[in-house]
């Protein structure tokens, strides 16, 4: 949808993933000398927390001996030291997730299948499974998130920022304007989508969903 308005688009959105896989990612494209007019960014039930993601950021550590972008994001981890200077300590700790195939494929520079169609992916639709879900949590500043302000400001990127739509079975006791408070600059999208239909599970839209979300934000952002 964003190609047939002639803007060129990738979807970096990894399932699972929080603000300090995003912040790398952008760390990596204007590393490697990507030009970048916009980023848009899910910035909502993340800022819970600073941790990162226990399944998504085993995709980076192949990659600490190629680039210096990886390895200075990593050295605040408790095991940096591990994974760093010990040799295959990464892939024995991390076998199942990163073992011996993986660490080939990616010698041989293997192209992931999730490549094709922008690397979009739909999920599916929830079948009447929707279970209710409590958001009683309270956001808090998140330093990676801080620091995508920052990488956009000093090249001139567009930087939109936006809390994405939670299904109606979702109590989100306030959470959102919490998060205002906190980042005025995020615009709240929570509730602009909210049947049940349009959702995979209580925060993750189906198709047809982020298809109704993304006409949304093409008709605020990118009518022109």
């Amino acid at each position: 949808m964003f190609t047939d308005t002639g803007l060129k688009t990738f979807n970096f959105g990894m399932q699972g993933s929080k603000l300090f896989e995003s912040d790398l990612i952008l760390k990596l494209l204007l590393e490697k000398k990507n030009k970048i007019k916009n980023v848009i960014i899910d910035v909502d039930v993340t800022l819970k927390s600073e941790n990162k993601s226990e399944r998504t950021f085993l995709m980076f550590l192949p990659y600490l001996d190629d680039y210096h972008v990886v390895r200075w994001h990593f050295e605040e981890l408790e095991d940096f030291n591990s994974f760093y200077y010990i040799p295959f300590y990464r892939y024995l700790k991390f076998d199942s997730k990163i073992g011996f195939r993986e660490m080939f494929s990616s010698v041989l520079n293997k192209k992931s299948n999730e490549i094709g169609n922008g690397r979009y992916y739909p999920l599916p639709e929830n079948k009447g499974k929707l279970n209710a879900e409590i958001l009683d949590f309270q956001p808090q500043r998140n330093k990676y998130y801080e620091e995508i302000k920052k990488i956009c400001k000093v090249n001139n990127i567009n930087l939109i920022a936006i809390m994405t739509p939670m299904c109606e079975k979702a109590v989100v006791n306030d959470y959102f304007k919490k998060v205002n408070m906190l980042y005025p600059e995020i615009y709240d999208y929570e509730n602009k989508i909210i049947e049940d239909k349009y959702f995979s599970t209580f925060e993750h839209m189906n198709d047809m969903g982020a298809k109704a979300f993304t006409t949304k934000i093409l008709n605020v952002f990118f009518n022109k």
